[in-house]
Formats: structure tokens, sequence, C-alpha cells
């Protein structure tokens, strides 16, 4: 229940000297016309007269219909009653609370946009709302401001579900059960884990996903976006990992002309042009605590302010889907991850099972691999070898540490090398087995020589300098020179490629494609 009196309301409705601009200033995309704000209807749920009074001026004033209720039960009435597109709710209501009214509301009409509004917030009553589908939570007190730049949000993230959702109605026709990404399991944790993305698609909630590498987590992101309200926008993803933090900065936020050097234009940041959208952010744990505090500045109030501005330049709507290999409780613990940004971003985590905990799948899988990559790299009307029983005993029996993407790998190579027609067998698949190193070592592998007699880490260092080596040789020349194909074998981006091959001074042959 609300505590805020009559003078409480009117400095909680009163923009502040600093407050942000006004959506409608802060971005074009916001510039709603009268007549689709009149589309819009609201509802707005507060024991407090006062307080549920001054919301519905300053949100009558913007053009949207709406309706004010003061208690819990008619509010319950109301939301299974009649449709409203965006309920505004106080969390302690009497005699039903607004977590009540929240369920009660998705369970009528899951496309409803619910803000939770507290004037007693914490990290528990705030998770929970959200955990329960609220789409984003309001303290008190508030300015008009700040509730006109909320809603704006929202109004927008509806406007564009409108516009997607019969686009969406027809890729789900055409693509029935495929659901437009493919994701192949039939194990129970697999499967687990795509019904709790297909469930909390249709949500505006952020996600995070954990997973060991290789595992899939990029590709239950774009699942969970083209199942989305917002699949007609983009999905944008990110690698923090990938970049230093400057430029991670500037990617992320964008930059003002002469930010720093080279700076020579305006740059908008991926947070812009994901907007309507969705943001991917992969490695989470690896983004530096300055870029982390910024990020939730975001979160909280969708404002963008960009590398070397000093006023804000946008405001987004964005939808967050973050992933880490790595246990982000443990990242937490011990200072890499934000433990306030960590409570924003995992509000549905989903955990992505090894391939070694799904070994029912690996046939599904390798037979999927080898179909697509004999259709890619063979003629038309060559027959397709066949993986033996044997062979799938041996796929099934292997440690598989980079997971998914291991086998997928594995898989191609085989395409690339086996005969038209052929019965696949154990002794025809590419695997490196680690525990095989000192059966080669005593077959006399060149690199091996001595090298167990050097200190630990010297030995380990010729070790990993001898293989980057000869895996960028044999990458390389599997992708015929082309250096972006080669990045997508290696599942690395093209700024890390090209680090590894100026290392070991490794070129690109203009003609040959092979290596220097």
């Amino acid at each position: 229940m609300s505590t805020l009196n009559a003078s409480d309301m009117s400095t909680a409705l009163r923009p502040p000297v600093d407050a942000a601009p006004h959506p409608a200033e802060a971005s074009d995309q916001f510039r709603l016309s009268p007549a689709v704000k009149a589309t819009i209807r609201l509802l707005v749920v507060d024991d407090d007269r006062t307080l549920r009074e001054g919301c519905a001026s300053v949100l009558h004033a913007e053009g949207y219909n709406v309706t004010v209720c003061g208690r819990g039960d008619e509010a319950l009435d109301l939301v299974r009653q009649r449709k409203f597109d965006v309920v505004l709710v106080d969390l302690y209501m009497t005699p039903a609370s607004g977590l009540d009214i929240l369920k009660a509301t998705l369970e009528t009409n899951r496309d409803t946009i619910v803000v939770v509004m507290t004037g007693n917030p914490s990290v528990q009553s705030s998770v929970e709302a959200l955990r329960q589908g609220a789409w984003d939570y309001l303290p008190k007190p508030f300015s008009a401001t700040h509730l006109e730049v909320l809603l704006g949000r929202a109004v927008h993230a509806i406007v564009v579900a409108r516009h997607t959702q019969g686009m969406r109605l027809e890729l789900l026709r055409q693509n029935g059960n495929s659901d437009k990404i493919t994701l192949l399991g039939v194990s129970p944790s697999f499967r687990k884990a795509v019904e709790l993305a297909r469930k909390v698609a249709a949500t505006n909630a952020s996600v995070m996903i954990t997973g060991e590498s290789g595992t899939g987590k990029e590709l239950i992101a774009q699942f969970i976006h083209h199942h989305s309200r917002r699949a007609s926008r983009k999905l944008v993803p990110i690698n923090c990992a990938a970049l230093p933090e400057p430029l991670l900065e500037s990617e992320i936020f964008g930059h003002r002309k002469g930010a720093f050097t080279g700076a020579d234009r305006e740059k908008p940041g991926l947070l812009e042009t994901a907007n309507g959208g969705t943001l991917f952010l992969d490695e989470l744990s690896e983004m530096s605590h300055p870029i982390q505090a910024k990020l939730l500045r975001v979160l909280q109030d969708g404002v963008v302010r960009r590398v070397g501005s000093e006023q804000q330049d946008a405001v987004v709507d964005v939808r967050f889907i973050s992933a880490t290999n790595r246990d982000p409780h443990e990242a937490v613990s011990r200072g890499a991850l934000r433990e306030d940004l960590f409570y924003r971003l995992n509000v549905v985590p989903i955990r992505l099972p090894s391939l070694r905990q799904r070994l029912e799948d690996i046939p599904l899988l390798a037979n999927h691999f080898l179909t697509f990559y004999w259709a890619r790299h063979r003629q038309r009307g060559s027959v397709m070898p066949k993986l033996s029983e044997a062979t799938m005993e041996f796929l099934r029996s292997q440690p598989w540490r980079g997971n998914v993407r291991e086998l997928q790998n594995v898989i191609e190579h085989l395409a690339v090398l086996a005969e038209p027609g052929q019965s696949v067998e154990p002794r025809d698949i590419p695997i490196y087995d680690a525990a095989q190193v000192p059966a080669a070592a005593a077959e006399g592998y060149p690199v091996l020589e001595g090298v167990l007699d050097d200190a630990f880490h010297a030995a380990k260092d010729r070790l990993v300098a001898h293989f980057e080596k000869e895996y960028l040789a044999r990458l390389t020349v599997r992708a015929h020179g082309n250096m972006s194909r080669a990045a997508r074998l290696a599942s690395i981006d093209r700024t890390t490629l090209y680090r590894l091959m100026e290392k070991h001074g490794l070129q690109r042959a203009r003609l040959t494609g092979t290596l220097e």
C-alpha cells in the first residue's frame, strides 16, 4: 500500500530540474501519432487516490485511453473482462495484491505489459515481480517525466508487437514445428531448456543463458528472439570478450565525433541499433565494471549516453539476453559481475546441458550435420556416406569438450574427406584424444620430443604455439584463403584470427589461398 501523501504526489509528478528529456525529445521513434496513442488502453491501479489520479492526468494529457481503479478486487474483475495494453499496478494492494493482479492480467492476455509500482522497493520483491512476468517496476516516488519515459518505452514495444504479430503468425504457419530455428534434440534436459525458452520468448523478461562453450547459447538466443513480439526487429549480438574495454564501450553505446582519436564522425551504438529488438550479450562476465555500471543505467530507464557525450542521446526499448560459459553466481561472488546487474539480467535463467549429458541426441545431430555439409561441399547427386552403428557408438563414447560445436566441426571434416557412398567407420572419424598424446610421443611425434622434460610453463607454451600454428595453417587451407569463412569454421571472430596469424608470422597467399 502506498504511503505517499498529497504533498509527496505533487513532488513525485513534478519534473526535477535535471530530469531526463521527454521521450519525444530524446528519440524520434517514440513520436506516435494521436490516433495511435488513442488506441493504447491503459489501466492504473493504486489505492492512493492522489497518485492514481495524478498518473491518469499525465497519461490523459499524452493522449492515451486511461482507466483507473482503487481496489485490488475490482482490478481483478476489470483485467478479466477487458483487454488492456498496459497495466500500471501498485504492488501492495488490498484485498488482492499487485502480484495477484499481475497473474490474472497475464492469464487473460499474455501480451499485456504490466508495470509494477512500489513504495518499498527491494531486490526480492522486484525480482519476484519480474519473474512472475512484470515488464518493469517503478519505484516511488517518481517524476512525471520518469512515468512518461517508461510508458513511452512500453507503448513503443506494443506498437512493434502489433506490427510483428501478423508476420510472426505467418512464419509459424510456414515453418510448422521447426519454429524458424532448428533445435535438434530429444533428451529431457535439452527439451526442458527449449520449452523454457519458448515460454519466456512471449514475454519481455531478461534471460541469462549459461552452459559450456559450444552448447548452443547463441542459437537459443535466436530462438527466443524469433518467437518474441520483437521478431520483426533486429537481434544484435556482441561478444564482450572479443573487444578491449574502450572499443567495447564505443560499440555498445556509440560515440560522439572527437570523443577519442579516430572518432571522426558520430556513431550510434548497438543499443540504438537494437532499439525495438533484442541485444545479445555473449560472455557477459568478461565486461568491465565501468561498462557494467553504464549498462545498468540503460536497463533501468532506457536512456543512452554515447562516449564523449554530456547529454542523453537516445531513449531505447531493448530486450536483453545474456550468456556466459561460467557460473554467474561465482562471477558475482568474486566481483567479476556486479550483483545489481546480475539481478536485472538473470530474471529467467536457462541452463544448457553439455553434449555429454545428452548422448541420445548425438546420432540425430551427426546425421543432420552430415546431410548439411555434404550438400554444401559436394556436387549434387553424389551419394552421401552413411554412419555405421559402430561409428555412432564411437561418437557417443567421446568426451566432446567442445560440445555440439566440436561435433559439428568433426562431421564437416568428415564430409570433406569421405568418399561418396562410403560406410563411415570409427577409424574414419577425425578425433583428437588427449589420452593418446603419450603414444604419439612414443611413435616419434616431432613436437613432443623432449617437451616433457621442460619446465611446465615452457612445455605448455611450446605445445600451444605448435598447435596454434598447425591449426591456423589447416584452417586457412580448408577455408580456401577466405578469412571470414575461416573465422566461422573456427567459431572465433576475425579480429582474434588475424591476431593469431600475426603472432605466428602467417599471411594469406593472394592467389593460392594457402599460408606463406
